[in-house]
């Protein structure tokens, strides 16, 4: 699979995007949106998965926004840790096409609930989501 990063980049003829004083590849920020949806929906905090791994949660922050490539040693712990296959970090990237990646309302809805700060108020919602999709999701513990 080639990947075209014009497709990943919106055609704006860059292959990164300035992010304070840190140039993000397109890619880099996509896998760490990635990371992000599926830590929330495992309800796993930044200091959980970095306690797994040895790092601080700062280092999963910069994951998560791209600022920092995850090497792939690291994502094949992410990986495990998270109970999905390294391929699923790299969902939704276009390739060989030449049109702008769609906004993905899985991980709007991922940003919304974790949004919430009342727990109890996520906890009902999950559930809902569970009951309504079938699918369990993974819980702390």
């Amino acid at each position: 699979m080639q990947l075209n990063v014009a497709a990943v980049q919106g055609n704006t003829g860059s292959d990164c995007t300035t992010r304070g004083s840190f140039m993000s590849h397109p890619v880099d920020i996509h896998v760490g949106r990635k990371l992000k949806q599926i830590r929330t929906l495992r309800r796993l905090s930044q200091t959980d998965v970095a306690r797994k791994l040895d790092l601080s949660f700062q280092q999963i922050q910069k994951y998560e926004i791209g600022s920092n490539r995850v090497a792939a040693s690291r994502l094949f712990e992410l990986a495990q840790i998270l109970d999905v296959p390294p391929s699923f970090f790299f969902d939704g990237l276009h390739d060989n096409q030449n049109e702008a990646p769609v906004k993905d309302a899985g991980m709007e809805i991922v940003t919304a609930l974790a949004a919430i700060k009342d727990e109890e108020i996520k906890s009902r919602i999950v559930t809902f989501i569970e009951d309504v999709s079938g699918v369990t999701v993974a819980r702390r513990g």
